[in-house]
Formats: C-alpha cells, structure tokens, sequence
C-alpha cells in the first residue's frame, strides 16, 4: 500500500507540474481534461470541476484564452509578470530572479543527486519543484520530500497563490494553484 500511495503521489506533482506548463495541444487534450474532471471530483471539488467542464466546452477555441492567461500571468504583463513562478521573486527583499533561495534549491537538487537538464533552467521555477518533489518521492526519500517544501517551498507558495487566485482570469488557473496547494500543504 506505501508503495502505491507514494507512485499516486509522484504521478499527482507531476500532473501539477505539467497543468502549469505552458498550454499547448501535444499534451492539453481531452484526455487531459477527463484526469482532471475525474481528480477534481475523487476530491469531492464538483464545483471546480463543472466550472472547468463549462469553460471548455463553451468555446470551440478553448485553448487560446488558456494561453493568453498563462501568459499574462506568468511570462509579462504591462508593467510587469503578475505571479512570477520562481520562489526567489518571493523570497528576496527586491523580487530578484535567480536570488540566494534559487542558487540553495539548486544545491538540494545536487545534494539529492539531481541536476537541471537545460543550463538556463532557473531551478526554483514552479514545474521544476513539483517535479523534484515527485522524484524524491518515487525514490522513498520523504524526510527529503517534508525539508524540501518546508524550506523551499512553502515559503514562498503562498504568495504565487494568492496573487493567481487573486488576478486571473480564468477559473483554471485559480483550480491548478488550489491543487497545488491542498497536496503541499504541512499537514498532507
């Protein structure tokens, strides 16, 4: 049962990880959308899912709001990126991309036996945490997993959440962090 509980764990940070991802139709496609419906509604989230359910179908063209939100939430915006997924913006006093906290998460990474594949990927980006954490727990590491978001993670969290939950523009988006946030929070 441990097993099985820590690969549904893995597989949940990384469907996470890959619902931020830039929405694109190689992966956003019903098949996606029926995992979805079906973890919001195993969440007892009905409202959520219906909502989703509901901006889907109303438009033939489903996918262009959804990369327009993405965008303008998290790559620029006039005057500046709304929620930026990187946990350094958070956590240094002048919102610096790439600060001591990004150079310390990528550090834990090494330490757990780990690097970023791409040399410009900055490794507190949002995806890349969720699926860090979906590694550690594919490899039984939950002491890792626990240290991981209590220090790198949940500090800074709450902050992207909110300033999401608070602008966007789609229902979405506002689901995606809620998820996110009910499977990282201190008592999961």
């Amino acid at each position: 049962m441990a097993q099985s509980t820590s690969s549904n764990m893995a597989d949940i940070y990384r469907f996470l990880a890959q619902s931020l991802r830039y929405p694109d139709s190689s992966w956003l496609q019903a098949e996606y959308f029926s995992a979805l419906d079906a973890f919001l509604v195993g969440l007892g989230w009905d409202a959520e899912a219906a909502s989703i359910r509901r901006s889907i179908s109303e438009s033939a063209d489903w996918l262009e709001p959804l990369q327009v939100e993405h965008t303008r939430l998290f790559v620029n915006a006039v005057p500046a990126v709304i929620a930026p997924p990187y946990g350094s913006v958070y956590l240094s006093d002048d919102g610096m991309l790439y600060g001591p906290s990004a150079e310390k998460t990528k550090l834990f990474y090494h330490e757990q036996g780990f690097d970023l594949v791409g040399e410009a990927d900055i490794p507190d980006h949002l995806t890349f945490e969720l699926e860090f954490l979906a590694l550690l727990v594919e490899e039984g590491k939950s002491d890792e997993e626990e240290f991981f978001l209590a220090h790198h993670f949940r500090p800074w969290f709450p902050k992207f959440k909110a300033r999401v939950v608070c602008e966007t523009r789609h229902h979405f988006y506002r689901v995606i962090v809620n998820l996110i946030d009910f499977f990282t929070r201190e008592e999961m």
